[in-house]
């Protein structure tokens, strides 16, 4: 079984392109994809059930075979990504990119980023049209 973790945020369009990024893999029926979210302002105490992005990307995954968890944190998202990547003991990491200008990476960081530099395993990046 390869384990993947799906770190999606509130974005449909980001999920999509991660899924069908996960989808698209070689031994699909052989992919255990964990999906999560990580809530950095949650004062309604939502979960990742409630999360649209998610449901669709659980949604999707399942309908082409795939097992899927649900996995949520709260906190920063670089480092809840890391961490619960640690904890899995996933094989590789799925995020989406936005678009964003190198001023724009400079002075807000980027999770993506983050979590390419911070990361001991495989991270696949996923861009989503704008």
């Amino acid at each position: 079984m390869y384990e993947i973790l799906l770190a999606v945020d509130e974005k449909d369009e980001h999920a999509k392109a991660q899924v069908d990024a996960v989808v698209d893999l070689p031994g699909r029926d052989e992919i255990h994809a964990h999906v999560f979210h990580d809530f950095q302002d949650n004062p309604t105490g939502a979960s990742i059930g409630q999360l649209a992005s998610a449901r669709h990307a659980k949604d999707t995954l399942e309908d082409a075979g795939i097992e899927v968890t649900l996995h949520e944190t709260s906190g920063d998202p670089s480092e809840a990504i890391l961490d619960t990547a640690r904890d899995l003991d996933v094989d590789a990491i799925c995020v989406a990119s936005r678009k964003r200008t190198p001023t724009g990476k400079a002075l807000f960081g980027s999770v993506t980023q983050a979590v390419i530099l911070g990361s001991d395993r495989p991270v696949l990046v996923c861009g989503a049209e704008q």
